[in-house]
């Protein structure tokens, strides 16, 4: 049984064995059947025929619904849509069950229970009554996860009971669905940012022929273009009609950095900073897809999703939409590195031709902060959000290296902003809009048209 394929359970034949339909005899059957052995024994020894017919009836009545419960036949199917099957943190998310009986025959009472993962919510139980041949019933129920995550639901189990509630089996279907819990985004607002260029904006550029004097800029006229592009001195040296190239945008560049270093964090579960740093980087993933850069998610690893397109940027080959969700499942399931440091993620910076750098950073030693810095110089324009570990786990932190570490970083070009607990991303963001990077080491332009900003 899976979303919107059916799945169908078929009771009956020799499917398990005598035996399975025997150990599913409930207490009561099991009472009644050791009650009927019994009497029957004390009936052969006291000489008593009325009380062996007593015991031979409670006996064999949980025997009879075993077999008429084991012999009964029909086929059920079942479909589970989720909606929707990705939800943010926090966000409740509707499974709904469909079951349908296929067989000729009615079936009895039927307890439906559907398998989650405990973070999701209790199991849900729901009790169907008889289902005529060719009916359905549809129930649902809600889950809800404050982890992010990827949660298989299923596989659906259906319990069948006689009416005297003598002997319940159990069949179960075999296919199940899966949940994708991503983080949790907030809203960015829209800035220009010391000197921004926008994805789509002041930063593209025309695209210059290289084969010679003849294939420059302007162009062969063509039906439907606006004659006011018409460039009349190159018309009077080719002697026909030509009309000046459209400039071909460049789509700008942004990359998020996430930091997943373990040492680089400390505490676990919702509200820890390896959690807040997750949420982050997806927030400004989206907000940047959305305003129209080809966005890359690179870790501390040295690994880029979702790795399609152009060097691994999403966005410009991808809807949007779509990138954002490739990068979004990534996140959901993303977890602490092997704490091999900033260098292989510096390495894959280092081509120089990156854009706009986002880094969510852990706490940074010496040797980190250090990478950190020597990234900045390689990219565009940089921001970093660098959380110190030891305020968000209530212990106390050397406030003068954590000044030094944001100095070193700001001396470099980042625009370096520290993360306290409490502190919301749209506040930071606003925060970092407003600071400048005046130190003569920041480069005044950044490729893809930044002159050091972002957005």
């Amino acid at each position: 049984m899976a979303a919107g394929e059916p799945g169908a359970v078929e009771d009956g034949g020799r499917k398990g064995g005598l035996r399975t339909a025997l150990g599913g005899l409930t207490t009561r059957g099991r009472s009644f059947l050791a009650a009927g052995l019994a009497a029957a024994v004390c009936a052969y020894v006291l000489g008593q025929g009325d009380l062996l017919r007593v015991g031979l009836l409670l006996a064999v009545l949980p025997l009879v619904c075993v077999t008429v419960l084991y012999r009964t036949r029909y086929r059920v199917t079942g479909t589970r849509r989720l909606s929707p099957s990705r939800v943010p943190a926090g966000a409740e998310a509707r499974v709904h069950l469909r079951m349908e009986n296929v067989s000729r025959l009615p079936t009895g009472l039927l307890m439906l229970q559907d398998r989650v993962p405990y973070v999701l919510g209790p199991r849900p139980r729901f009790v169907l009554d008889r289902v005529e041949s060719g009916g359905r019933r549809e129930v649902s129920y809600r889950v809800r996860s404050d982890l992010r995550g990827r949660y298989p639901l299923g596989p659906l189990q259906l319990r069948l009971s006689d009416p005297f509630g003598m002997c319940e089996l159990t069949r179960s279907f075999s296919a199940y669905d899966t949940l994708v819990v991503i983080p949790r985004t907030v809203p960015l607002p829209a800035l220009r940012l010391a000197g921004e260029a926008s994805g789509y904006g002041d930063g593209r550029q025309r695209s210059l022929a290289l084969a010679g004097e003849d294939d420059i800029i302007p162009r062969g006229y063509r039906h439907g273009d606006d004659l006011r592009r018409v460039h009349w001195r190159s018309t009077a040296r080719h002697g026909e009609l030509m009309v000046r190239r459209e400039e071909q945008p460049q789509r700008a560049r942004c990359t998020v950095l996430l930091d997943t270093r373990q040492i680089g964090y400390q505490g676990a579960g919702p509200d820890s900073a390896f959690e807040w740093a997750v949420s982050g980087a997806a927030s400004a993933l989206v907000h940047m897809l959305e305003r129209g850069f080809a966005v890359r998610l690179l870790t501390d690893d040295g690994n880029a999703v979702p790795g399609e397109g152009t060097d691994g940027y999403a966005g410009s080959t991808q809807e949007s939409a779509d990138s954002a969700g490739l990068m979004l499942d990534t996140l959901a399931v993303v977890g602490h590195s092997d704490g091999g440091g900033l260098s292989r993620a510096h390495d894959v910076l280092r081509g120089g031709n990156e854009g706009l750098l986002i880094a969510f950073f852990g706490d940074l030693d010496e040797e980190q902060t250090a990478v950190a810095a020597r990234m900045r110089q390689r990219a565009g324009a940089g921001v970093a959000f660098v959380l110190d570990s030891a305020a968000w786990a209530d212990e106390e932190s050397a406030a003068g290296a954590a000044d030094d570490r944001l100095r070193r970083l700001r001396e470099s070009g980042w625009t370096a902003v520290p993360v306290e607990p409490g502190d919301e991303l749209p506040e930071l963001w606003q925060l970092a809009g407003g600071m400048r990077t005046d130190t003569p080491s920041a480069p005044s332009g950044g490729p893809n048209g930044f002159p050091g900003g972002w957005s």
